[in-house]
């Protein structure tokens, strides 16, 4: 996944991609390593070039000489300058043209206009990210008294240290904090202004330069000193950093995917190996996140930017809380990416030849200005107990049309003394599903539905094992099939369980054994079942059998639909470590299953199982954090947790808001796959890679649960029960290491 949502986004990425291959930006970045005899930056010419390309205008407004576009539209921009390591203050620049465009100062449009030309960079000083003193300003008129920071006259003189900035040099402008009265605000300082004082430092990073910069009685001008927030600047900074940064994780994946799939050991090639398997599966769902929290991030800052009146507060937040979540995984997920890259690579990766490290430098510049995951945790915990909430939602624009009767649909059935039979009746049970059994919704009158319902406080109930056993007698089955039991099973009527794994055919599905002999009328069925969810109550269930012995293992097997109540059926429970029995073991002795209950082809089953109906439900959940964290916050505030008055160390603080970070990035990746449903697109690893961090995310939260219990802990309680439910989680329909490898061999494309 890219930040890129439209035809558009992908066209222009590709033009900056292409730009980047023709003047090789990398042997420009290698100019600059250590040991070079270049006297000036190498950058500046890359600029102008790249300037024709848009990226310094496009968020500036038109009437500024800029093209008016989203920030979303840089961000897809800038992702791209990542991906190609395009050296220079790339990000710094743009945002820099972007934040003097909304200056109203007099000294701004001869600036501007240099920026946008790609005549002249601009570096950001981003020190205060993490935690530094900004530079202090004085009215000097006042005996170098405090200045007013909201309304400040004259002229302003700032000192102080600026820290390490990267992309500094002289003949570059400068994007500075200073502290006015104990307030932050911002500066572009242009270049040779007086007063500013650096000294170039060997970067870490080749890609651009890095100095030690102050400010030393620097003259200000207040009507230069920027109309916009500290906190806007902030968090429009980090999120230039986050969209280059999804560029490099992308990379690093990429990289390491391709090497992968042709170097070869043991005379096969590395990514055949399970081990690289899942190396590479754990960088895509860091890749697919850092994406999805850029992506997020220039979404929120363009609601803020539309935002007017009472509404701005709101979208202030709402864009406080994105940039934490996104600092916080650029800070940790990036380097993370460029370490495992070079992991993949071997000795290759580990010379100074190969561009692998470049990349590892770029990502460890960028955490060493953002600063430590930890801190953004804490900050992203501090948020959320305070109540702010990420909220994401679909532009259903389009649906508006469609409201009133979808509103006046939800009240009836709110007001139905059977809901669930008014739910079925109307199809908004399963609105996905084909009419007459749904609506054959696309998916903007899905989610429409779902928040009509949502206001109405309609909750639609469980499908369980029916949601997978109905669609397929849907779609394969025949019409007697769908009429004895789609209607009865919405109407709650009949109740399903699924006897697919076996005891020898767990996440190998295929290896199954149970075996199906064909009798008079039908079949009879033989063998044993195990994991088999609500059997002892259920009514119906979809089965597996092995109809020819002698085809191979995925071939030979049928679709069957058995009575649970037919004789030679033996149920037995199987305590869970909970100490409940929800599962049951399943013996099938010579049961009888007539012609009537086979789904589809004969030996065709196995096809039938690995399907759904082309239109699926989408769906997007009523938090940004789902249902276990808001119920772990409500917890901790209610001092349910053994933590007095919901008070927490500072380590606990981090690890909350790591939690509530992986569950707020967890949403955004739905909200993504979403979009990709109504725009019939195909949304790529979301989904896949929401089901394994979503398994891990949800593990992990009743274990801090329990954790929080301390001594108190030694009591069962509802923690320690969840606990040890969740821990199915990564088992049960298929090992998460098995959908890691089924991930990296259907996603990244790596051999089996």
């Amino acid at each position: 996944m890219t930040i890129a949502t439209t035809p558009e986004h992908t066209a222009v990425a590709d033009a900056i991609g292409q730009w980047s291959k023709k003047v090789s930006v990398i042997t420009t970045v290698r100019a600059g390593e250590p040991g070079s005899d270049l006297t000036a930056e190498p950058w500046p010419a890359l600029f102008r070039e790249l300037a024709e390309l848009g990226i310094f205008a496009a968020a500036v407004p038109e009437g500024k000489g800029g093209m008016d576009a989203l920030f979303t539209d840089l961000a897809v921009m800038l992702e791209q300058t990542g991906y190609d390591l395009v050296p220079g203050p790339v990000a710094g620049t743009a945002l820099s043209a972007l934040l003097t465009s909304l200056s109203g100062s007099p000294n701004e449009n001869a600036l501007l206009a240099q920026l946008i030309a790609g005549d002249v960079g601009a570096a950001v000083a981003t020190s205060v990210l993490a935690g530094a003193v900004a530079p202090r300003a004085v009215d000097p008129e006042r005996g170098r008294g405090e200045a007013d920071p909201d309304h400040p006259k004259g002229v302003l003189s700032a000192s102080g240290d600026l820290g390490l900035v990267a992309g500094y040099a002289p003949d570059v402008a400068l994007l500075a904090p200073i502290d006015i009265a104990g307030s932050h605000r911002w500066v572009l300082l242009e270049p040779g202004t007086s007063g500013i004082v650096s000294e170039p430092v060997e970067a870490l990073d080749f890609s651009m330069a890095l100095s030690r910069v102050r400010l030393d009685d620097v003259v200000i001008p207040a009507h230069d000193v920027l109309h916009v927030s500290d906190a806007f600047v902030r968090a429009t900074i980090i999120a230039v950093i986050a969209a280059q940064a999804s560029g490099v994780a992308r990379w690093t994946l990429d990289t390491a995917v391709e090497y992968a799939k042709v170097r070869e050991q043991f005379g096969a090639p590395i990514g055949s190996f399970q081990a690289v398997k899942h190396i590479c599966a754990e960088m895509l769902c860091r890749s697919e996140q850092v994406s999805a929290a850029a992506w997020d991030l220039a979404s929120a800052v363009d609601e803020l930017t539309d935002a007017d009146g009472p509404e701005r507060a709101g979208a202030a937040e709402q864009v406080e809380i994105s940039a934490a979540v996104a600092a916080a995984a650029v800070s940790e997920m990036v380097v993370a990416n460029a370490k495992d890259c070079i992991q993949i690579l071997g000795g290759i990766g580990f010379t100074f030849e190969h561009d692998a490290h470049l990349y590892l430098r770029r990502a460890l510049a960028w955490q060493a200005q953002l600063g430590s995951p930890g801190h953004w945790h804490a900050a992203i915990a501090e948020l959320n107990r305070r109540g702010v909430r990420r909220k994401l939602r679909v532009d259903l624009s389009d649906a508006e049309g469609q409201r009133r009767e979808v509103r006046a649909d939800a009240e009836a059935i709110a007001a139905a003394g059977d809901q669930r039979r008014a739910l079925a009746e109307t199809g908004y049970l399963t609105p996905h599903w084909p009419a007459p059994f749904g609506l054959g919704a696309d998916a903007v009158r899905q989610v429409l539905i779902d928040e009509e319902l949502e206001r109405a406080g309609v909750r639609r109930p469980d499908l369980v094992i029916a949601g997978w056993a109905i669609p397929t007698i849907i779609e394969h089955g025949t019409d007697r099939q769908r009429e004895r039991f789609v209607k009865p099973t919405l109407d709650g009527e009949v109740m399903w369980c699924q006897l697919f794994s076996e005891p020898g055919a767990g996440s190998d599905l295929a290896a199954l054994r149970t075996k199906a002999t064909r009798v008079e009328g039908g079949w009879s069925l033989q063998g044993q079942k195990v994991w088999t969810s609500h059997a002892h109550d259920a009514d119906w269930a979809i089965c597996l059998a092995r109809t020819d012995p002698d085809a191979p293992k995925h071939k030979g097997i049928t679709y069957f639909l058995v009575d649970m109540t037919s004789s030679g059926i033996e149920t037995r429970p199987l305590r869970e470590i909970t100490g409940r029995a929800m599962f049951n073991e399943v013996f099938l002795d010579d049961v009888f299953v007539p012609d009537d209950c086979v789904v589809g082809e004969i030996n065709n089953g196995w096809r039938l199982a690995r399907t759904t109906l082309a239109n699926e439900r989408v769906a997007m959940g009523g938090s940004a954090l789902g249902k276990e964290m808001e119920a772990l916050l409500a917890q901790i505030d209610g001092g349910e947790t053994g933590t007095e008055r919901g008070e927490l160390t500072g380590t606990q603080c981090e690890k909350l808001g790591e939690l509530i970070a992986q569950a707020q990035l967890g949403q955004v990746l739905d909200l993504r796959s979403v979009l990709g449903s109504i725009n019939g697109t195909d949304p790529g690893a979301a989904s896949s890679v929401r089901k394994l961090i979503g398994v891990r995310h949800r593990q992990a939260v009743p274990e801090f649960a329990q954790q929080l219990h301390g001594v108190a802990g030694l009591a069962q309680s509802t923690a320690s029960q969840d606990f040890l439910l969740n821990r199915c989680l990564s088992i049960a329909g298929g090992t998460t290491q098995i959908l890691a490898t089924a991930a990296a061999e259907r996603l990244l494309g790596l051999p089996r």
